[in-house]
């Protein structure tokens, strides 16, 4: 006698994708409890500012480290801490997005660990760059270069599946065109940031480290996405 196994319709989010997102959240929530005075006491108020402070990229301090051959620890993570600090839970609410969606369509296809090289690698290669093109006391925080090297991942999965099947493999670029093509808007009308710099470096190191990390590269990368 057979079994009838009913699948769910929709398909669940990858581990290291929820843990991310939950870790995201959870810093969002204590600085919210902070903020409205339910925990830490009155201090507790600064506790986002603070916090940006001590583990945001200094682009300042990276340049003493450089120059002094000095690379202490907790300042050396601040090229990982800086992504999981937002201005704001809406900030952090885009940066969700991005990870839930982008995440979900990589991790299915990158295992766990080649998912976190991409993600903090991008997130490195993000604030290496931010360091290198301005000379700023300004801070860099948020999740943005770590899932636009999601986004890059996710032009790289495109672009190979594209590539064996003998499509325009130009076509997989036209997400980071759209989402550059929106940051030039705001940015002529609004004022552009400094952010900008280490978004698309994300980006580049992203669709470039995922011929790495990716499941033996391009050709096992559709042979897995073959047999979804």
């Amino acid at each position: 006698m057979s079994h009838f196994q009913e699948e769910s319709p929709v398909n669940p989010l990858p581990p290291v994708v929820i843990a991310l997102s939950v870790f995201l959240v959870g810093i969002e929530l204590v600085f919210w409890v902070g903020h409205k005075g339910l925990f830490g006491g009155p201090e507790a108020a600064g506790w986002r500012i603070t916090t940006i402070q001590n583990w945001g990229f200094h682009e300042p301090l990276f340049s003493w480290m450089v120059e002094n051959g000095r690379f202490p620890l907790k300042d050396v993570a601040r090229f990982f801490t800086y992504s999981f600090l937002h201005l704001s839970f809406t900030h952090l609410l885009f940066v969700l997005v991005f990870l839930l969606a982008l995440g979900k369509m990589v991790g299915e296809v990158f295992s766990a660990f080649a998912f976190l090289v991409v993600f903090f690698g991008s997130a490195t290669i993000g604030a290496l760059a931010y360091w290198l093109v301005w000379d700023t006391g300004v801070v860099l925080f948020g999740g943005y270069p770590a899932v636009y090297g999601l986004i890059g991942a996710y032009t790289f999965i495109l672009w190979a599946q594209l590539g064996a099947t003998g499509g325009n493999q130009l076509s997989a670029f036209r997400i980071i065109a759209f989402l550059l093509g929106i940051q030039l808007t705001f940015g002529l009308l609004f004022g552009a940031g400094l952010n900008w710099v280490a978004e698309i470096a994300g980006f580049v190191a992203g669709f470039g480290l995922s011929f790495l990390v990716s499941p033996g590269g391009w050709s096992r990368v559709l042979k897995r996405l073959r047999q979804r």
